[in-house]
């Protein structure tokens, strides 16, 4: 990995101090990114508490949507609405994080198009964290704390047989997705590199996967459950570890174990999709504008 150093001359000699990864300095530079936009943010305070709200109540209007349907059923796909609202809680927490932290990427293949990447290649700076970072919003802890409230109801609601695994596998759930979402964010960045324009397919898997966590299983197609297990691993978002939380048999039969393989999945992931950054940007083209 490359590593940036500091250097600094005094009195004729020169004192370089410790490397810094690129890591370090990727992450160092996202929080004064973040920063900036924050301060800007928080400039327009009732603003931001407006759309904040706004966010709030638009993405709780998803949930809305499941009781209605209640209000018709007992259960759906053999499960009641405090099982859907764990499904539905710990996706929307976990999606919400990651789009707070990765949601500009979809942003990527405009700046592609037009030509404004070329300043962010320019700047002594990873890309990867000045576009991630880049119009970070705020508002965005709407969807979390409405992701939040309905994963409290369905804990509060729910007749589990805790133990200390079943615990402990609550924030792994919310941490292990929210990186899962975070690299299908990257992935999908690193796919308009050669696109261009395709905010739309990497949508798909982004918010369109968060749609599809908030269900059952049980209710989908059998290869469309290998596909979101074995190809895009959203299924350890939530279904997998939940449905150990709930004591319920995951539709492939596969063994209880699998459960606790969220934070291995993570990372595999992120290394896919680091790769898969790393080749777009190398592939690269300026529109010399």
């Amino acid at each position: 990995m490359a590593e940036v150093v500091d250097v600094a001359v005094a009195e004729g000699s020169v004192v370089v101090f410790a490397p810094r990864s690129r890591l370090v300095e990727g992450v160092r530079a996202y929080g004064l990114i973040a920063a900036m936009w924050l301060r800007s943010t928080m400039a327009y305070r009732a603003s931001f508490v407006m759309t904040a709200v706004g966010n709030f109540a638009a993405t709780a209007f998803d949930f809305v949507a499941i009781m209605l349907m209640f209000s018709h059923v007992d259960v759906l796909g053999g499960y009641t609405l405090p099982e859907i609202a764990l499904l539905y809680g710990v996706s929307g927490t976990a999606f919400g994080l990651a789009d707070l932290a990765m949601g500009s990427m979809d942003r990527l293949g405009r700046r592609v198009r037009d030509g404004t990447l070329d300043t962010l290649l320019v700047r002594p700076v990873p890309v990867l964290a000045q576009v991630a970072a880049d119009r970070f919003a705020l508002r965005r802890l709407g969807r979390i704390s409405q992701g939040l409230l309905v994963l409290g109801y369905a804990l509060v609601t729910l007749d589990i047989g805790w133990t200390a695994l079943k615990v402990v596998m609550v924030p792994l759930m919310l941490l292990s997705g929210a990186a899962i979402f975070a690299a299908v964010f990257v992935a999908g960045a690193a796919f308009q590199f050669f696109a261009q324009d395709a905010s739309e397919v990497q949508n798909s898997f982004t918010y369109g996967g968060n749609t599809l966590l908030q269900y059952p299983p049980t209710i989908f197609a059998k290869d469309l459950v290998r596909g979101v297990t074995f190809v895009v691993p959203l299924a350890f978002v939530n279904w997998l570890p939940a449905l150990y939380v709930l004591g319920r048999d995951y539709p492939l039969g596969l063994p209880d174990w699998v459960a606790f393989l969220p934070p291995v999945v993570a990372g595999l992931c992120w290394v896919a999709a680091g790769l898969a950054w790393r080749a777009g940007l190398r592939a690269y083209r300026s529109t010399g504008s």
